[in-house]
């Protein structure tokens, strides 16, 4: 069993007596649209939308073994509105406010919905992921097996989507959980602790990364953004850089002032995160401070290597105070720099 799925049995697991669905639903707890879509309407999750016939192979395999996967189908399950569409179906279909049809009762004859999320390219099964808002959907076409469908749960459920590009997050995905074999810079990390007193010494811009156990993109952000070898000496030249966990148990100390963990929406988190994110706080996120500890921006969700690199450069060469930031991309032009050299006073993580 993968590092991913260790990560989602502690967290999201539920008991195998939960799932009592036969062997062609797989472990999935399947809906039809108009149950997912009422349900949204009270809590909103993203919808995953199986598109299948009865006549495919794939779409029978991958009941069989991806949605038959326990720990995954309870990951779906507690987190999106599965939908099983039989993309040839004669009925009528309600969707986000417009009603669709079948084209012809001529058997294997796809339905209008299915031709408005797959166009011409009618391959089975193919699986869309629908923000729950139903502003953005990603279209997988294909069998997906386990390492496949992961990357993209937590990018649709972590909002991954709303700074990022699929085949990039996927890419880092994968070098965080699986391929660990890649270029990386030494990063140096400081604690909240120790930030007020390197300050005095050397004043510098800081970038507070917000983290929890359960955030997986989070986890991609440590394993890769920080430590991409184009980034990670450029942060080491011009910023300080606090890891910090937002369930902490520890009372700290900032500013003179203390902060706890407390329920924030149900939510045990240290009040400190609230703080130096102005409320405006996502996971995962990153707080950006001035040297007088202010906070400059709040960098909320996913960001990679390649987003982050330009908004580094706005922010360490103080552009942001005169310039907003499409402006400055009109002149930013991407200067690779040289991996970081490890040395006796790098943390390295």
């Amino acid at each position: 069993m993968n590092k991913f799925l260790i990560v989602l049995i502690c967290f999201f697991m539920t008991s195998l007596s939960c799932f009592s669905q036969n062997e062609s639903e797989g472990l999935v707890k399947w809906l039809d649209f108009k149950e997912a879509q009422q349900k949204n309407k009270v809590a909103q999750r993203p919808l995953l939308i199986d598109f299948y016939t009865d006549w495919c192979g794939w779409c029978k395999h991958m009941m069989k073994t991806t949605y038959s996967n326990p720990a995954l189908a309870g990951y779906i399950n507690n987190n999106f509105y599965p939908v099983k569409f039989n993309a040839e179906t004669k009925d009528t279909i309600e969707y986000n406010g417009k009603i669709y049809k079948p084209i012809s009762k001529e058997p294997k004859t796809p339905h209008e919905l299915t031709i408005k999320f797959l166009g011409n390219s009618l391959s089975y099964p193919s699986t869309a992921f629908v923000t729950n808002n139903y502003e953005y959907t990603l279209l997988t076409q294909g069998f997906l097996e386990d390492k496949k469908i992961e990357p993209i749960l937590i990018f649709m459920l972590e909002n991954a989507w709303r700074t990022g590009v699929y085949d990039e997050f996927n890419k880092h995905f994968g070098h965080t959980f699986y391929d660990t074999n890649f270029a990386k810079g030494p990063v140096k990390t400081y604690s909240i602790e120790e930030l007020e007193k390197i300050q005095k010494k050397k004043p510098k811009k800081v970038l507070v990364n917000f983290s929890s156990s359960f955030c997986n993109s989070c986890k991609v952000m440590e394993k890769t953004t920080f430590r991409d070898s184009s980034v990670a000496g450029y942060i080491n030249d011009n910023f300080y850089l606090v890891n910090f966990n937002v369930e902490t148990n520890d009372t700290i100390l900032f500013r003179n002032e203390k902060y706890f963990k407390s329920l924030v929406n149900n939510f045990p988190m240290n009040s400190l995160s609230l703080k130096l994110a102005a409320n405006r706080f996502s996971l995962p996120a990153i707080c950006v401070l001035d040297e007088q500890l202010n906070t400059i921006e709040v960098l909320n969700y996913y960001q990679s290597p390649e987003h982050i690199k330009p908004i580094l450069h706005y922010i360490a060469d103080n552009a942001y105070k005169t310039k907003n930031f499409p402006e400055f991309m009109k002149t930013y032009t991407d200067k690779p720099q040289q991996p970081a050299k490890a040395s006796s006073k790098t943390k390295k993580k």
